[in-house]
């Protein structure tokens, strides 16, 4: 059973389509990403899934419990864009308030364990308003763990952070994972998901229009072929055709120094997708 399951899901407001028959699934210990331009639709399916929204059509399964339902909130730990604790609250009292408000039982020893696995141990005492962004991401990150749920939802969780940042939460994401906690990543740093992500799905105006794996999703780009003539391109060259181009130049009596299987990136994928539509 997948953690999240989405089939055919449509959401309208109005005239505007914001959803178009959606297909999308995070298995279990699986790390997806989600991408698009704004107004591509990934606000509203990421609402969907967390029970925030009620779709036009189709559905939202987590852990094949309905989203919204109790039993889906019981299974998912959400993280948004734009959340805010109370400056005056300690880490330890975040968790405490969500401990309270999920039913979780964990107490003091689930805290702790939230608070090491987020490296905030040190911190368990410091207010919210004498941390750094990246602690508190972390924190967010910490209470969305709260009650040990399967799925995980995070909007935007390294765009206000520095490389620095970005890099903490990047390992953490990947720890998660190894631990068999499924992640949805919606974010607009397409280097952070093709360095994080085992899958990725791209929106375009309410429509998947490109999905799979970084790898499945670059293209071949040709073989780069340096020698004592210098640098060429053979486009259309793949990584299987390297023997032969490598023993053509030998044969003609060149040296070669160096030889490059070219593919494109995600951004290359991800521009073609969605067109000059702007993020």
């Amino acid at each position: 059973m997948a953690a999240l399951a989405v089939h055919g899901l449509e959401k309208r407001y109005g005239s505007v389509h914001a959803l178009k028959g959606v297909d999308l699934e995070v298995e279990d210990g699986e790390l997806v990403g989600l991408l698009g331009p704004n107004g591509a639709g990934k606000s509203t399916l990421v609402k969907i899934a967390v029970g925030l929204v009620r779709a036009t059509a189709g559905r939202a399964e987590v852990v094949g419990a309905r989203a919204g339902s109790r039993a889906a909130r019981a299974e998912l730990g959400y993280l948004a864009e734009l959340f805010r604790f109370p400056g005056w609250y300690t880490a330890d009292e975040v968790l405490t308030l969500h401990q309270r408000l999920t039913g979780s039982d964990g107490g003091a020893s689930e805290r702790a364990r939230l608070l090491e696995l987020v490296a905030l141990d040190d911190a368990r005492g410091r207010r919210v308003e004498g941390m750094s962004k990246g602690m508190q991401q972390r924190l967010g990150i910490a209470q969305a763990l709260v009650g040990s749920p399967r799925m995980l939802v995070l909007d935007e969780p390294t765009s206000a952070l520095d490389p620095a940042g970005r890099r903490i939460v990047r390992v953490l994401l990947e720890e998660l994972r190894d631990r068999g906690v499924s992640v949805l990543l919606n974010s607009h740093l397409l280097s952070e998901i093709e360095l994080v992500c085992d899958r990725v799905t791209i929106l375009r105006a309410g429509e998947v229009v490109a999905a799979g794996s970084p790898a499945e999703l670059s293209r071949p780009r040709g073989v780069e072929l340096e020698t004592d003539e210098g640098t060429r391109t053979i486009d259309g060259a793949t990584r299987e055709d390297v023997p032969d181009l490598v023993a053509t130049a030998v044969a003609a009596g060149r040296s070669v120094y160096g030889v490059r299987v070219l593919t494109s990136t995600l951004e290359d994928t991800y521009l073609e997708a969605v067109g000059d539509e702007v993020s």
